[in-house]
């Protein structure tokens, strides 16, 4: 049995995904969501796992909850310090992986947004963004973090400790003319929750540019209310995270079966039926 855990939950297509996946590679998998109450994360994930759970899924906002459960580690989730994919392995003992990172570096790389030297600028300093810098950090980004609350974004650069591929700037500071001549971002990235509730990040449109990327890590049928801001204040390409969710998911299938789909015929069948 498997299970994508989160809160909100409603609106996530990862059991349609896993469903797509099954049906490729020919295997019987039992998929649902689960809705967690704040606070009862590791009740509820215990009782799965005791009652025939085998694998899972963890969204916003259980990934630190999911991390510190954890009984062994990849390399991704321990240098990304949150984790998005459980397995049961021997003795019962609970591996976590973080495939959110790596989800969206392949599809970056296929929809062409992003290349060895992008600057980067991260929307966001909660689990979601730290789930992916490490990937990126990796693949030789610059990255700048910009949150609401300015100590969070200091506390991401702690955790990762690469004041070579890593700075924080203050919200405010997108709003400084003279700082955002000086630095010309490649790339924005979207990480917080602010399009599932269709509102927008406080940052300035002076950051938006003819030749910017600008992605959103939330997905939906609809245009984000963040990229059609982008588009309306000049952006020229722009991406919501489906891609990113098959891809990350396609990672956790590999976990739990060391099978990989075909996320591309995934992605084409999954626009054309779903969304």
């Amino acid at each position: 049995m498997f299970a994508i855990f989160g809160n909100p939950i409603k609106h996530s297509k990862s059991p349609t995904i896993h469903k797509l996946f099954a049906e490729q590679l020919n295997i019987l998998q039992q998929y649902k969501k689960i809705y967690v109450p704040i606070n009862k994360f590791n009740n509820i994930i215990n009782y799965f796992f005791k009652h025939g759970g085998y694998g899972a899924n963890i969204t916003i906002p259980f990934k630190k909850n999911a991390y510190d459960i954890c009984d062994f580690l990849t390399e991704r989730g321990i240098k990304s310090g949150v984790v998005n994919t459980l397995k049961i392995i021997k003795n019962n003992k609970i591996l976590g992986d973080n495939t959110d990172g790596i989800g969206l570096l392949k599809d970056l790389q296929k929809i062409n947004f992003i290349h060895k030297n992008s600057n980067i600028l991260l929307l966001g300093a909660g689990g979601a963004a730290q789930g992916i810098i490490y990937p990126l950090i990796n693949f030789g980004c610059k990255i700048t973090i910009t949150n609401r609350t300015y100590k969070n974004s200091c506390n991401l650069l702690n955790h990762f400790n690469n004041k070579k591929h890593i700075e924080v700037i203050k919200i405010e500071d997108t709003y400084n003319i003279t700082h955002i001549k000086n630095i010309n971002y490649d790339l924005i990235i979207n990480a917080t929750s602010s399009s599932i509730k269709n509102k927008i990040p406080n940052i300035s449109s002076n950051i938006i540019h003819n030749n910017i990327f600008c992605y959103d890590l939330f997905y939906s049928s609809n245009i984000t209310s963040f990229l059609k801001w982008c588009l309306y204040h000049g952006a020229k390409q722009v991406s919501d995270g489906m891609g990113m969710l098959i891809e990350q998911a396609a990672y956790s299938f590999f976990l739990w079966y060391g099978i990989m789909p075909n996320t591309t015929l995934i992605l084409k069948k999954f626009k054309k039926k779903y969304l």
